[in-house]
């Protein structure tokens, strides 16, 4: 997906470990790699005050002008072909930067809902928000293969 840039905007801060490793593993094979952009309240913030908070700093920490993509369980559910379909279309349109914005652990407040082009879903089940970032990644590379004509992915 030469030239578009791929921004991971997520709460919290991962460490060393197998959900970092299998993030790094798909980051290092793309070209740009994604840029991994965390934050975190360090205020134990009740939920209902939290939520806004979060959404204010993953806002706050997205490029001017990127699509945004935010994952969440009540999103969209595509395959990699019609997500790669889709990063080709920005590409083509001229689309600098997409960010996918991950929340904390009470999901993503409307705010930031409501200003994504795309609410995406990787399917009904709750997934660990540190994997999160690892399953974006892989599929970052996969959407490349795909419109790269590469065999990487298979249907």
């Amino acid at each position: 997906m030469s030239f578009l840039r791929t921004h991971l905007v997520a709460v919290g801060r991962m460490k060393a470990g197998p959900e970092r490793a299998l993030f790094d593993h798909y980051a290092a094979r793309l070209t740009p790699p994604p840029q991994l952009r965390e934050v975190e309240e360090k205020r134990n913030l009740p939920p209902e005050k939290m939520k806004p908070r979060e959404a204010e700093l993953l806002l706050g920490a997205i490029p001017e002008g990127a699509r945004i993509i935010a994952l969440d369980e009540h999103g969209k559910s595509m395959g990699s072909q019609a997500f790669a379909q889709k990063l080709g279309e920005w590409r083509d349109e001229g689309v600098r930067d997409v960010a996918f914005v991950i929340g904390g652990a009470d999901g993503l407040d409307r705010a930031v809902l409501d200003q994504a082009s795309l609410v995406l879903s990787f399917g009904k089940m709750t997934w660990p928000h540190m994997l999160v970032r690892g399953l974006v990644a892989e599929q970052l590379f996969r959407a490349n293969a795909i419109l790269s004509g590469h065999p990487y992915h298979r249907e």
